[in-house]
């Protein structure tokens, strides 16, 4: 192992960004990312790199773009409104078949809402965070460890499948501090080339076309048709998961990100009293890890979401759910952050057979109501 150091999750992300071999970002301050991109102002030029600060997210998401078509590897980093502003952007990357990382430090909302850290992007993240037939690769970290490891595999993912890649964390890991172990530096010169890339001809081959408008309709559904084959692909191959206790647990908890740190003390707690329950705690959102909660309903009774938000997540759940289980969901939104009492109780009503979908107020949980 090597030497760990004392590091945010935003800025951890963003070393581990230039170290992937990212040499360019355009990105637009909002918290609770700023630290990122002012980490990024700081650093990506000492690497030989292009920071901007564009006059708008719009502005920024396009700037991704052409710098991607150019074959670089590229990011952007945002938080929520940022990230709607982003939306248009990326359905054109999506249409062009360009990868590039976007970070969303997901703050509660709708509208400005708050600084407060939440989960309530993840509809916009894995259903359609542009507009149009198109999906992106969703990564989501729950330590700061994790937020520096998927920069790497968000760029790698999205070189692969030639498509953008999000890291959708919360404020909560964002402004963390933890021991991280950054990886190795890559040199974006021994980075695979890419071929479709717009690089100029040198009169070698033919021209590359990077572009997402096709106005003859059988080009576009031919177009459309060629990337869901290849999402089909990524849904068999791709899905990530980490799974707790699940091989005797009767109580499944599903639960990412910053959740999962709350349900992995509840749990304990839940042992302690001889309760079996265990977690999945879902790696990638986008594909989302079907797989691993088919296999756990072989041996459990129940499943309960734990989600920083009024129940997003467990949609994905309960189609992946077999055998008619029973699932439930438990929350808080708007930025408060559920306890692991809290998620204990729910957790023992899921065991009874309860089937609910609330969010309760915080005393009538805590007294068992």
């Amino acid at each position: 192992m090597g030497e760990k150091i004392l590091m945010k999750g935003n800025e951890a992300l963003a070393e581990a960004a230039i170290r992937a071999g990212c040499r360019h970002f355009f990105g637009y301050p909002i918290t609770p990312q700023s630290e990122l991109a002012a980490y990024m102002a700081k650093y990506l030029p000492k690497a030989g790199g292009v920071y901007l600060q564009a006059e708008s997210e719009v502005a920024a998401i396009n700037m991704v773009y052409g710098a991607s078509a150019a074959g670089v590897r590229v990011m952007t980093s945002s938080s929520s409104p940022g990230i709607s502003l982003k939306g248009e952007g990326i359905s054109y990357m999506i249409g062009a078949d360009l990868p590039g990382l976007i970070v969303n430090i997901n703050r509660g909302g709708p509208g400005l809402g708050s600084i407060q850290p939440s989960q309530a992007d993840y509809w916009m993240a894995t259903r359609a965070t542009g507009h149009g037939d198109g999906q992106i690769i969703v990564l989501a970290p729950s330590t700061v460890q994790e937020m520096a490891d998927y920069a790497r595999l968000a760029f790698e993912l999205g070189d692969r499948y030639r498509m953008p890649a999000m890291i959708l964390a919360d404020g909560l890991l964002g402004q963390m501090m933890e021991p991280v172990e950054l990886p190795e530096p890559i040199d974006p010169k021994s980075l695979p080339a890419k071929d479709w890339a717009v690089t100029g001809t040198q009169g070698k081959r033919k021209n590359n076309k990077v572009n997402s408008l096709r106005l003859a309709a059988q080009d576009l559904e031919d177009a459309v048709l060629e990337r869901y084959a290849r999402y089909q692909t990524i849904k068999e191959t791709e899905q990530l998961a980490q799974l707790e206790l699940v091989d005797d647990a009767e109580v499944v908890v599903v639960a990412y990100g910053a959740a999962s740190r709350i349900v992995r003390s509840a749990i304990m707690l839940a042992r302690e009293e001889g309760i079996k329950v265990g977690m999945i705690r879902p790696i990638t959102l986008w594909p989302f890890p079907t797989q691993a909660i088919q296999a756990a309903c072989k041996t459990a009774k129940a499943f309960l979401t734990v989600e920083l938000n009024t129940g997003q997540m467990v949609d994905d759940v309960r189609l992946a759910v077999t055998q008619g289980l029973p699932v439930s969901f438990f929350g808080h939104s708007g930025g408060v952050v559920p306890t692991p009492t809290e998620v204990l109780v729910a957790i023992k009503k899921a065991l009874a057979g309860e089937l609910f979908h609330i969010l309760p107020f915080r005393s009538k949980l805590e007294a068992g109501d």
